[in-house]
C-alpha cells in the first residue's frame, strides 16, 4: 500500500501525479454536483426515447409519444383560423356602422386590416402609408382624397380600383394630356402653373402678371373638373388644387409637367384577390389612418 503524500501549502492529499514539479491534488468533486450530472444524463436518455431526437436520413425518430412540433402548430394555426371565421362572417354581415359599434369587431377589424395593409399595400403606399409624389402613391394619413374619405368611399376604392382592366367598375378620370395633345401652348402652361402655384399659397408663387393670364386659361380648361377655387371634384376623382398636398410633387416644373404629359395611376381591382370580409377590414384600417372623413 502507497504512503499517502500531503502537499504541505493546502493540506490536501495528492493523487501522486505531477507535471513539471506540480502535484495534482486528489479534490474529487462534490457529490451533490455529480448527482445532478447523472440526472441530466438520465433525463436525455429519457427525452431520447420519448420524443423526436435523433437525425436520421429522412426525419428524426418519432418517440415513443409521437409527438409533433409542427402538429401542434398546424392545430394551432387551425384553432385560429375557425376563430378568425366566425368573426369575419360578421364582419361581411354587418354594415360598417354596426361593425363600429361593436368594440370587439372593430378592434379585430382594425388589426387585421393592418396585417391585409402590410401584406398588400405597403409596396405602394408604405409601411407608414405615406405614399410616394415620386411614383404618384397617395399618402393615406392626410384628409385629401380623390374618391371621398369616409369608409363607404375607401371601401368602394378598394374593392374596384382605379383604372384597373380587371374590374368594370373601377375608378377613372382622365386628364387630357394638353401639352402633348397641342392643346394649350408653353406659354399657357406655364402661366397656368403659376395660377395653380396661387391657389395652393405655395412660395413659388409671385408672378402677378402669369398668374392673370394663367386665371383665364383656367377658367377655360380647368375649373370644369377641379373647380372655380381649384376645390377639387371627388365625384370625377379631380383633385383639389387649393391646398399645398401634391400627388405628383407641388414644384413649378411637377405641376407643368403635369399639365403637358399627366401621369395616370393604376391601383388594382382587390375584390379579385380579397373578400369582402378583408377588404372591410382594409377600409376600416385605412380610415383610422386619421384621414378618413
Amino acid at each position: 500500500m502507497s504512503e499517502k503524500i500531503i502537499d504541505e501549502p493546502t493540506g490536501v492529499e495528492t493523487t501522486g501525479h505531477s507535471w513539471d514539479g506540480i502535484a495534482e491534488l486528489n479534490n474529487p468533486l462534490p457529490r451533490w454536483w455529480l448527482y445532478i450530472m447523472y440526472a441530466t444524463i438520465v433525463f436525455a436518455i429519457v427525452y431520447m426515447i420519448l420524443y423526436p431526437s435523433v437525425p436520421l436520413i429522412n426525419q428524426a425518430t418519432p418517440g415513443l409519444l409521437g409527438y409533433s412540433s409542427r402538429a401542434d402548430v398546424e392545430g394551432e394555426l387551425t384553432r385560429v383560423a375557425a376563430t378568425r371565421a366566425e368573426l369575419d362572417q360578421q364582419i361581411a354581415s354587418l354594415s360598417f356602422q354596426e361593425i363600429a359599434a361593436n368594440p370587439t369587431l372593430s378592434d379585430y377589424a382594425r388589426r387585421s386590416g393592418a396585417s391585409a395593409f402590410k401584406m398588400a399595400c405597403v409596396q405602394c403606399h408604405g409601411s407608414g402609408a405615406a405614399g410616394s409624389q415620386q411614383y404618384g402613391y397617395p399618402n393615406l394619413n392626410d384628409d385629401d382624397w380623390l374618391w371621398g374619405g369616409s369608409i363607404e368611399d375607401i371601401f368602394t376604392t378598394i374593392t374596384h380600383g382605379v383604372r384597373s382592366e380587371d374590374d368594370a367598375d373601377a375608378r377613372s378620370s382622365l386628364m387630357p394630356a394638353f401639352g402633348a395633345m397641342g392643346m394649350l401652348n408653353r406659354n399657357q402652361i406655364s402661366d397656368v402653373a403659376h395660377y395653380v402655384l396661387s391657389l395652393s399659397g405655395s412660395d413659388e408663387a409671385g408672378d402677378a402678371e402669369a398668374e392673370a393670364r394663367g386665371a383665364e386659361v383656367y377658367t377655360a380648361q380647368c375649373a370644369v373638373c377641379h373647380g372655380v377655387n381649384g376645390e377639387g371634384n371627388q365625384s370625377v376623382g379631380a383633385p383639389r388644387l387649393s391646398d399645398p398636398i401634391w400627388l405628383y410633387g407641388g414644384t413649378y416644373e411637377d405641376i407643368v409637367r403635369q399639365v403637358s404629359n399627366p401621369h395616370m395611376g393604376v391601383m388594382p381591382a382587390w375584390s379579385v384577390r380579397f373578400d369582402d370580409a378583408t377588404r372591410k377590414e382594409l377600409a376600416i384600417f385605412v380610415h383610422s389612418l386619421g384621414g378618413g372623413q
